[in-house]
């Protein structure tokens, strides 16, 4: 009986002292697409002329961030099997992913 209490007692008192020590980690996973895609990708967009909107508040186009839900993305062609989707926020035109609303190429 008293291991069962000695474990309870460590653990009670390990859990926050376990827990302080944790720290977050985020990874950033890169994507490379091929010049050949990235410029067929954007002379279809060019032609779809998806229409911008104004970035919403404390959001910043940059590669990794996450699209709001607020933002509609749009589909390529089933034809195409980039497996991404894209949006233009402030003027910039972005690829995303479309599982993670990552973006994971701008436009230039």
């Amino acid at each position: 009986m008293k291991p069962i209490v000695a474990a309870a007692a460590f653990a009670l008192i390990a859990g926050p002292a376990l827990a302080q020590s944790m720290t977050e980690t985020k990874t950033v996973t890169t994507t490379t697409i091929a010049p050949a895609e990235v410029t067929e990708m954007h002379n279809y967009i060019v032609q779809e002329h998806p229409v911008a909107v104004a970035p919403p508040p404390g959001f910043t186009v940059t590669t990794g961030a996450v699209v709001p839900p607020s933002v509609e993305l749009y589909s390529f062609p089933a034809e195409r099997h980039w497996g991404y989707e894209y949006t233009t926020i402030g003027g910039q035109t972005v690829l995303v992913d479309p599982h993670s609303r990552e973006v994971v190429h701008i436009f230039h």
